[in-house]
């Protein structure tokens, strides 16, 4: 008897659902990434008075940064709760919704110029709502992603949510770093800013109605013929919690490599916008080239050796990274290098992390808890990397905190992945 999935691994039923799963994911990472890239710019407009400091405006824009974060395992609990009950398809069509709108509002938002105080309140509301649709569309991407994948490829499969988070954080910064070069700074600070959300709308319009033709997961859909049978509540909270062990390096080195790098290299080593923007774009090139390719590669030797190496590799060359980039007389290709291969390695532990999650839950619990692990460790160590890098450098002059935070984090990651079984890789996902 033949493999029931294997017939249908290039139909076009299958690649229209990976689409639909992954587009959601890549408008959500082109905010959050164009928020990052325009922290210092959003910090003069919306948190800045004339008793406020540069650096005390850039907190607090980080501030709001991390509420958002801390939204989202809300959002994992509330819309994985309704992915688990009565489809990942509704389900995520409504995530985007919430997700456009509310990242199109924040390029209308008036400013502290505008409307004063209120206008911190405005964005911080804003944005706790992106940070709610945020927490609902990572539970419910892979799960569409891995369901739909055969046994031996989940790997890949899930390495495409990934893939879609590069993608999304190079559009990102590659429109930034267009509107930096095209627009005087005077410009870019009154109304270029606004630019990358407003391109959310027609963006998510598309993610709409490629979601509208979604098809429902067959393993949903066969758990749903069944009998129902709860999965236990204790054994769904201790997977959580594992998984955001072997999530929390991913979290904090990608976020600190990916997103923060470019108010890092302004704001601590007095780097120029533009140049700050090219960095990213290289750490981001490099995190996207790796991310397949360690998917794939999960699929032949397994999760944890390829995201082991991952979280080793970023202890061993946290230090020496900053080091280089703090160095005067290092020239810019060296620094390129340095950034290119920051990004190369974090997708090693990105790559396979999907599918890792994926496997550790069963198919009534699986939209709800990779939901909650992955948004729950986005909160601590990538929502709070920004604010704590800042606060920390101001506190105590020291500009190898970024190091130390991706190092201490990764250094913990490595001994969660190790209790990961050699041969999940190998077994169905469980309904």
């Amino acid at each position: 008897m033949s493999a029931p999935a294997t017939p249908v691994v290039d139909t076009p039923r299958i690649r229209r659902s990976l689409v639909a799963g992954t587009v959601g994911n890549f408008v959500e990472w082109y905010e959050f990434g164009a928020y990052g890239f325009f922290a210092t710019v959003i910090a003069a407009n919306f948190f800045s008075s004339t008793s406020t400091s540069d650096a005390e405006s850039l907190i607090k824009t980080y501030a709001s940064f991390a509420l958002a974060f801390f939204f989202r395992p809300i959002g994992a609990a509330v819309f994985g709760r309704l992915g688990d009950r009565i489809g990942r398809r509704p389900t995520l069509i409504l995530v985007l919704l919430l997700m456009t709108a509310s990242t199109t509002l924040i390029g209308l938002l008036p400013t502290y110029a505008t409307v004063g105080a209120a206008a911190p309140w405005l964005l911080t509301l804003v944005r706790a709502l992106q940070g709610l649709s945020a927490g609902g569309e990572f539970g419910g991407a892979v799960s569409i992603m891995t369901e739909f994948a055969p046994k031996t490829q989940r790997g890949l499969y899930g390495a495409w949510q990934s893939f879609t988070v590069a993608l999304g954080l190079l559009a990102g910064a590659g429109l930034a770093a267009i509107l930096a070069t095209s627009l005087s700074q005077e410009a870019l600070s009154d109304w270029g800013w606004r630019v990358p959300f407003l391109v959310a709308l027609p963006l998510g319009l598309v993610a709409l109605w490629l979601r509208l033709k979604l098809d429902e997961t067959p393993n949903f859909t066969r758990a749903a013929r069944e009998e129902p049978r709860p999965a236990a509540p204790r054994e769904v909270a201790k997977a959580i919690a594992l998984g955001i062990g072997r999530l929390m390096g991913w979290s904090a080195a990608g976020y600190t490599f990916l997103v923060v790098m470019p108010s890092y290299l302004q704001a601590t080593l007095h780097a120029t916008f533009q140049q700050a923007l090219v960095a990213t774009v290289l750490a981001n090139t490099g995190f996207a080239m790796s991310i397949i390719p360690a998917g794939w590669l999960s699929d032949r030797i397994g999760r944890r050796p390829v995201m082991v190496t991952g979280a080793a590799l970023v202890v061993v060359l946290a230090f020496p990274l900053m080091n280089l980039l703090q160095d005067k007389e290092s020239g810019n290709v060296a620094k390129g290098i340095a950034v290119f291969v920051a990004g190369l390695v974090v997708g090693l532990m990105a790559g396979p992390g999907p599918a890792m999650l994926a496997e550790m839950f069963p198919t009534r619990a699986r939209y709800t808890g990779l939901g909650l692990a992955y948004s729950l460790s986005n909160a601590v160590f990538s929502g709070s990397a920004g604010l704590i890098i800042t606060e920390l450098i101001k506190r105590t002059k020291n500009v190898d905190i970024p190091a130390w935070y991706v190092a201490v984090t990764c250094a913990v990651n490595v001994a969660a992945l190790l209790t990961l079984r050699g041969d999940d890789y190998r077994r169905e996902l469980r309904d």
